[in-house]
């Protein structure tokens, strides 16, 4: 009978009841190459890690450092990380044995002790009472209450870590991002200033002429309009370009106006030197770690439909106490004290378990929406990508037009300028070629800026740097 009853134990120990988490498959189709890719602006080769180091530039390289050491949002992401891996080493816990010391006294009337004083002729009395217990729980966890339990816990404790290299991305990203707007505005605030030195010269010589009877006040009032039109475009780009600072001193965990001075001193946004590589569809959902956490949300939601389940059936637990509880002090550890026990305990919500299959119904549920946010994320992940490198390489073909067009414009104005010391042209003409020239470095200036943001935008959606 005994070996009987333990075999049976052995084979429940091993029976646990919900689902067995079996990872989503992503629709048909997400592993193919991204459609957003183009011979001439990007290649299948996979990205690296370090996806910045590609711009070779010592400094973009050790902003992206301090801010993985420093930046406050991933210091709350390794809380929280923390956090959760607390909670899974209490759920682990739940595979030991519980242990519990009381030490207590009281004063109060006690019927067995009343028996023995009347057995022996006294009347019952109000006693202290003192004890001192060792109190032992050990729950079977047959049917896998506290294994799925910790199964929930660990996925939780996994999509922590996914939540915080999500952020690792984003820090990075971002902090790219501010310096590469840092660097392109200040390359606009340089080419700027020197579109004001050009018109402002053409000015000093259109106030020559009309000084040497060449020239109207018409024709010189026109031209200071322009080096005033051309100047105000200054001061936005300045304040843009302080703007983009305090972001970047923020992303570092620095003061605002604690910016790097190397990165105060940069002017030119960052270029890549080669083909951007950017893998294919299965990839970047490997690499992706808002994929990653999804999944494991999932996990965490099936494993408690298994917590849920567990509930319909008894918990049995064995129980067991040692100590003792006299009426004076000297006796608690002694044998006139003495008292232990050991045995079974069954917990059991029976025959009423509405509650329980309600339970199971909200973890079902719940998993049917991890499930469904898990598809949701690879769709985004995907929609994100195809359409950032769509951007992307409608910013190259607009930024190689731009250049040329600024090239023509430079010519057009030489050739105005000289015309017009000519006398070929009217100063209407010259005008209108310094308006075009001034147009067209603005519009490439603010070219290399989107091209570098798009890049950024790319390499974020591509889903690297958390590895670091």
């Amino acid at each position: 009978m005994r070996v009987a009853t333990l075999t049976c134990l052995v084979w429940l120990a091993g029976c646990t009841v919900g689902p067995d988490y079996r990872a989503p498959a992503p629709r048909p189709g997400t592993g193919a190459p991204l459609l957003g890719t183009t011979e001439a602006h990007a290649t299948t080769r996979e990205p690296p890690q370090q996806w910045w180091q590609l711009y070779q530039d010592p400094v973009l390289d050790e902003l992206v450092q301090e801010a993985f050491r420093a930046n406050t949002d991933l210091a709350v992401a390794a809380a929280n990380l923390a956090a959760a891996r607390t909670t899974l080493e209490s759920a682990r816990v739940g595979r030991y044995p519980q242990t519990q010391i009381g030490v207590g006294t009281e004063r109060a009337r006690d019927a067995v002790t009343d028996e023995i004083l009347e057995i022996d002729g006294h009347p019952a009395q109000t006693l202290w009472f003192y004890d001192a217990l060792l109190d032992v729980t050990y729950e079977l966890d047959l049917f896998g209450h506290v294994r799925r339990a910790i199964e929930a816990a660990r996925a939780d404790a996994d999509a922590a870590i996914a939540a915080r290299d999500v952020v690792k991305i984003t820090v990075a990203a971002e902090t790219t991002r501010a310096y590469a707007q840092v660097c392109a505005l200040g390359e606009a605030i340089a080419v700027t200033r020197h579109s004001i030195d050009v018109v402002t010269h053409e000015q000093q010589i259109t106030q020559d002429r009309r000084d040497a009877g060449a020239a109207a006040d018409f024709d010189v009032v026109r031209a200071q309009g322009l080096v005033a039109q051309v100047r105000a475009s200054l001061p936005p780009l300045v304040g843009q370009r302080q703007s983009a600072l305090f972001q970047l001193a923020q992303l570092l965990g620095r003061p605002p106006g604690g910016a790097p001075q190397a990165a105060q001193d940069c002017v030119q946004p960052p270029m890549l030197r080669e083909l951007m590589p950017v893998g294919d569809g299965a990839s970047l959902l490997a690499r992706r770690p808002d994929v990653r956490q999804a999944e494991r949300r999932v996990a965490s939601a099936t494993a408690r439909i298994g917590v849920a389940t567990a509930d319909l059936y008894p918990r049995i637990s064995l129980l067991g106490s040692f100590g003792g509880i006299a009426t004076q002090p000297s006796q608690v550890f002694n044998s006139v004290g003495l008292t232990w026990g050991i045995g079974p305990n069954i917990s059991w919500s029976f025959p009423e378990q509405s509650a329980v299959r309600a339970r199971i119904q909200q973890a079902r549920a719940v998993e049917r929406g991890a499930v469904a946010g898990f598809d949701g994320v690879v769709l985004q992940a995907l929609k994100e990508t195809d359409q950032s490198l769509s951007t992307y390489g409608a910013e190259l073909s607009r930024r190689q037009d731009l250049m040329i067009a600024r090239d023509r414009a430079r010519q057009a104005f030489d050739m105005a300028h000289e015309q017009f010391l000519a006398g070929a042209i009217s100063n209407l003409d010259l005008l209108n070629a310094e308006v075009t020239m001034v147009g067209a470095e603005a519009a490439v200036a603010t070219s290399d800026g989107a091209v570098a943001q798009d890049q950024i935008g790319v390499f974020k959606a591509l889903g690297g740097g958390w590895q670091l």
